[in-house]
């Protein structure tokens, strides 16, 4: 019989908690450009580069449930009713957590550098991929066309976000590698992972 991983629960609990609050309650004095540092995107996505899909995913469920119900964003038709609000946070969470777990794990081992570049990548990503969805909408069901150019979007938009997760990710990724969820270190249980749960078939 398996014991229960109590230090995994209260780490990731105290970890969402903190996360989520600190974003929610200091979004607005941690704006650069329209933008803010999203910790709880990096937090998703480092958590399952560090140790797979399954604690990526339950962090990123839990995480995104939270940011559906305080922050969610807001989806609305040409009469201004909105038609898509809740599940958006979840999904895109969810998303970054099973990219993260997937991210040249194998070959790198997941190194404590390549998660860096990990938030890059997924960052960019979802930014283009916000950008696309909002101007299809746009165009599709609204009527309208996109109000940005292909520069601004990448020097007003994506940039200025890559650069704040990044920074936002340096704390996250101390806190998960050495208070973190294992006792033992990020690399050893990579090993696991691998071996266990998250095959070269998840492999970028």
């Amino acid at each position: 019989m398996s014991k229960v991983p109590v230090r995994k629960i209260i780490v990731y609990a105290i970890y969402i908690l903190l996360f989520s609050c600190i974003q929610i309650s200091f979004s607005s004095q941690m704006s650069f450009w329209g933008q803010i540092p999203d910790l709880m995107f990096v937090f998703a996505t480092l958590s399952g580069y560090l140790y797979g899909f399954g604690d990526g995913a339950a962090v990123a469920l839990i995480t995104g449930l939270i940011r559906d119900c305080f922050t969610p964003p807001i989806i609305t038709s040409s009469s201004g009713d909105v038609v898509l609000s809740f599940g958006i946070g979840m999904l895109v969470l969810f998303a970054a957590a099973a990219v993260g777990s997937s991210f040249f794990t194998e070959r790198l081992k997941r190194s404590t550098a390549f998660g860096f570049v990990t938030v890059i990548f997924t960052t960019l990503v979802y930014k283009l991929a916000g950008h696309i969805v909002i101007a299809l909408w746009t165009a599709v069901f609204l009527g309208g066309s996109y109000s940005m150019t292909t520069g601004e979007i990448f020097v007003q938009s994506v940039l200025p976000q890559i650069a704040l997760n990044l920074i936002a990710a340096i704390p996250v990724m101390l806190l998960l590698k050495f208070p973190g969820p294992y006792r033992k270190k990020p690399a050893e249980e990579a090993d696991d992972v691998i071996k266990y749960g998250d095959g070269p078939w998840l492999t970028i």
